[in-house]
């Protein structure tokens, strides 16, 4: 770790530390209620075919729900187990795991990006030298966004895609610019694939989802079509037309650390769970830490739908979004494929967090998660615990249907 992010590390850790004094938040049942009863009011106003949802308070799972069915006409219903496509989201978990082989030694945040892809390369041989592995995972790599993304959606294969990047002209230095990618921050994969000899998804599978006890996830295409409980995608011709269901296809999932993994409301509920310390021999708290470090500032989440009035400053950290909320951090980070949106969040210092999960592309996603996070912040003063639930079991709150 440079100088320069060790002191940035520094000044976060005491911030940590002030806020950790902070009681969390507590739920009552009606609380969990009336938001349940919001949540589904906004997705039936959407039409949406199904959904599922977790909060965990003080590292604890304490309610799961769902809405819905997993096929619009067809009588599946969404349960808290239900797997979706968790698509950007997978970020978080990349991170986590390249955060994971740094403290074990096998690479560096400080690595070069060619001494671990050495094949890749960009317009500027200087640019490419450049390009560390935190900037692969802080989204600041300094090309134009989203780059080849187009690529992606038309089902192309990386081998396909890689040599395109050696025309692409830099548009700021290294680390200087926010610039959100998914083939480049997918490189990580290689990466580590070279530096532990194991595949990316066998690797994720073993280090992270199984110890944390995520039987419902897994990573890639076989994993999402190997459940029986899976949600299947919705699209719609028209902004008030019907959602109908549409076929998966491998697209993201040729890059998966950016957008491969599957999972259930129950599953993200542990990872928040994880992330708020609750789970330390697995994911240590001072990688997260490291890993939620505002590192770029990111101007544009400041306009985005439902968070403009509550946001004071956004930043990208590593896999993570860092958004401040009168001062307060939340971490969190959404994700959309074809057919499905996700998005899980968490606030340090309240010790509550919410994953939400939905199989069509509804714009319910911001609707429910703003509300979350409205009536988490401006109500404090919530002093009644909610009971932690067995994750391994299908918990009673969960209801199929709507």
């Amino acid at each position: 770790m440079s100088m320069h992010s060790f002191k940035h590390l520094q000044a976060f850790l005491l911030a940590a530390l002030v806020l950790a004094v902070s009681p969390a938040v507590a739920l009552t049942a009606s609380d969990l209620e009336r938001l349940d009863s919001e949540f589904k009011r906004v997705l039936e106003a959407d039409g949406v075919p199904g959904a599922a949802w977790s909060v965990v308070r003080g590292g604890h799972l304490v309610h799961v729900n769902s809405y819905g069915v997993r096929v619009n006409g067809l009588a599946s219903p969404v349960t808290p187990s239900t797997v979706f496509r968790v698509a950007s989201v997978s970020k978080t978990f990349a991170a986590q795991l390249t955060a994971m082989m740094v403290a074990e030694g096998r690479l560096d945040w400080d690595d070069p990006v060619i001494s671990h892809v050495p094949g890749f390369r960009l317009a500027d041989p200087a640019h490419s030298s450049e390009l560390r592995i935190h900037h692969l995972l802080g989204q600041s790599v300094g090309v134009v966004p989203n780059a080849y993304d187009n690529l992606v959606n038309a089902n192309q294969s990386l081998d396909r895609i890689l040599p395109r990047f050696a025309e692409l002209e830099p548009i700021c230095l290294p680390g200087q610019c926010y610039t959100y990618q998914n083939v480049l921050f997918a490189l990580v994969g290689p990466a580590l694939e070279q530096a532990t000899g194991l595949d990316y998804d066998s690797l994720l599978t073993e280090r992270v989802l199984r110890p944390l006890g995520m039987v419902h996830a897994s990573s890639g295409l076989d994993g999402y079509l190997a459940s029986d409980n899976r949600a299947a995608p919705h699209v719609r011709r028209s902004r008030n037309s019907a959602w109908f269901p549409t076929q998966v296809t491998e697209n993201y999932y040729r890059v998966s650390p950016a957008a491969g993994v599957n999972a259930s409301a129950i599953d993200l509920g542990l990872w928040l769970s994880a992330q708020m310390g609750h789970s330390p021999d697995i994911v240590d708290p001072m990688a997260v830490r490291v890993l939620t470090e505002p590192r770029i500032r990111t101007v544009r989440d400041l306009r985005r739908r439902g968070w403009r009035d509550l946001l004071d400053n956004a930043h990208y950290g590593l896999g993570w979004r860092i958004y401040s909320v009168a001062g307060e951090p939340i971490f969190l980070h959404s994700g959309w494929v074809r057919g499905f949106v996700a998005e899980i969040a968490w606030s340090p210092s309240r010790q509550v967090g919410l994953a939400v999960l939905i199989n069509a592309e509804s714009p319910a996603l911001n609707d429910i998660t703003t509300y979350f996070w409205r009536e988490m912040m401006g109500r404090g003063d919530l002093v009644v615990d909610a009971t932690p639930i067995d994750p391994s079991a299908e918990p009673a709150t969960a209801k199929g249907g709507d």
